[in-house]
């Protein structure tokens, strides 16, 4: 588990090809990792990553074929900047929300405009993910936990404060980069238990009208 709290900024030092899937060399900047060891867990732009090397400078870590298909580290090269995050432990301040490094979605930036100091984007999410993006709500984008500003069916708004900008690669964001999106875990398993028993039955994804009426949510 992470807080979306990003404690460095990090640099793709090499990129080697598996055969299908990659390995990743990172280098970690100031990242502090005397406390971590071999199999412990790092998220690289929201995605958890499992240590398998640490050559003193940085990290190793294998990407499967799958993460790869579902996430934008597939269009990483050497000297992209990343976003790195340690694993929580339980004696940390949860500054963010828990975020679980499990992406969701890849989203796409449409258009970024400066308000004063700090810097307004509007991200579009796919389809299927804006059902659990509301106002005021939580998003972890490229592993940043983030507060939705607006939302206009699967386009959200972010404000994004000059600090942010700084410790992230948010800086670096322009209309069309592509992103990655892992949305609020009390939504999800907040839907699958309104499912209740039809949860165990086969293709049982979404919550109809009929489920939020019973539980309560909307008006009979």
């Amino acid at each position: 588990m992470f807080t979306g709290i990003i404690q460095a900024i990090g640099k793709i030092a090499s990129i080697k090809d598996q055969g299908g899937d990659i390995r990743l060399r990172i280098n970690t900047g100031k990242l502090d990792l005397s406390d971590v060891a071999l199999g412990d867990s790092i998220a690289v732009n929201g995605v958890c990553l499992t240590a398998v090397e640490l050559p003193g400078d940085g990290f190793v870590a294998d990407v499967s074929r799958e993460t790869l298909s579902l996430t934008s580290l597939g269009s990483l090269t050497s000297g992209s900047l990343v976003n790195l995050e340690k694993a929580l432990t339980l004696a940390a301040r949860l500054g963010g929300h828990l975020v679980s490094g499990h992406v969701d979605g890849l989203g796409k930036v449409i258009s970024r405009e400066g308000d004063v100091r700090s810097v307004r984007f509007v991200v579009e999410a796919p389809r299927e993910l804006a059902k659990y993006i509301v106002h005021k709500g939580s998003i972890t984008v490229d592993g940043v936990s983030l507060t939705v500003n607006g939302v206009d069916g699967a386009r959200f708004e972010l404000n994004i404060v000059p600090h942010t900008l700084q410790e992230t690669i948010m800086e670096t964001y322009q209309p069309g980069s592509r992103v990655n999106l892992e949305v609020d875990l009390v939504a999800r398993y907040l839907e699958r238990l309104l499912l209740g028993d039809k949860a165990a039955e086969p293709e049982a994804k979404e919550v109809t009208r009929d489920q939020l009426r019973k539980a309560g949510f909307i008006a009979s």
